[in-house]
């Protein structure tokens, strides 16, 4: 049985499972190959327009690292390990079409990390967050250091990894880690209403959207202003920006192919 499942709920929505209920959907080797597999083909469907990534069961969406595992690693092979964590969390992060982490669970450690790679975390009212790792004598090596203070801010994510805290879901939606919370059986209906709700945009204005803002986010005002003004030059000669054009003078929902 794979350890990650991709299923499409129609041509345009994926869902990516972490599927190790009985590990807590914690990184093994095996999960990791496995969801690299998964984003290569995600990477690969021109169709796509918003992927939604959550966790088996209903106690976790990925408790981090398999300490079980890597409890057998030496040195190295941890060092190599952390590495395709980070790795894989980045390529998460840029995959073109939006990320939505549906948080149905404990997201601890490599677990929060991966949410934190995402555009969009909604996360269930049982969910509970932490990057929990100085508790373990180490510090979060998947891009929590730095993905966490541009999301809460410096001292707040300072807070919460030197203390290693836990957070209910109400209190990550407090300090804005997510961006909802909703009951355990509505969560995945949220997801595919988010989800939804971008798909039915523009998919080539969307891309350039999320591009503007990750790029932009990461540099001063003026230089993310010329990478603004270079991703709404790539929506110009589209059809789709003359289709959005057309639907408003005629009153009626645009129908957008991505071109």
């Amino acid at each position: 049985m794979s350890t990650v499942r991709l299923d499409y709920k129609n041509e345009h929505i994926a869902v990516l499972t972490l599927n190790r209920p009985e590990a807590a959907n914690a990184f093994s080797l095996q999960l990791l190959a496995d969801l690299n597999t998964a984003l290569e083909e995600v990477e690969q469907n021109k169709e796509l327009r918003a992927l939604i990534i959550t966790g088996s069961g209903e106690k976790a969406f990925c408790a981090g690292a398999d300490l079980k595992e890597r409890e057998h690693m030496n040195d190295d092979e941890v060092v190599a390990t952390v590495s395709k964590i980070r790795n894989s969390v980045t390529r998460v992060e840029d995959i073109e079409i939006p990320t939505i982490a549906a948080i149905n669970g404990a997201a601890f450690g490599g677990g929060l990390e991966l949410a934190l790679g995402c555009d969009i975390r909604i996360a269930s009212e049982k969910a509970k967050v932490g990057l929990t790792e100085t508790s373990l004598g180490i510090i979060p090596g998947a891009g929590g250091t730095q993905r966490l203070p541009n999301l809460v801010g410096l001292g707040k994510a300072k807070y919460l990894i030197l203390t290693a805290k836990r957070l209910t879901s109400d209190e990550a939606l407090e300090i804005g880690l997510v961006e909802e919370v909703v009951p355990s059986e509505s969560l995945m209906d949220k997801a595919m209403e988010i989800a939804d709700a971008i798909a039915h945009n523009g998919p080539v204005g969307v891309k350039q959207a999320k591009k503007a803002i990750q790029l932009g986010h990461q540099t001063d005002i003026q230089t993310g202003l010329k990478i603004e003004e270079n991703c709404y030059e790539k929506t110009i000669p589209t059809e789709d920006r003359l289709e959005g054009i057309r639907a408003f003078k005629e009153k009626r929902k645009p129908q957008y192919k991505g071109k």
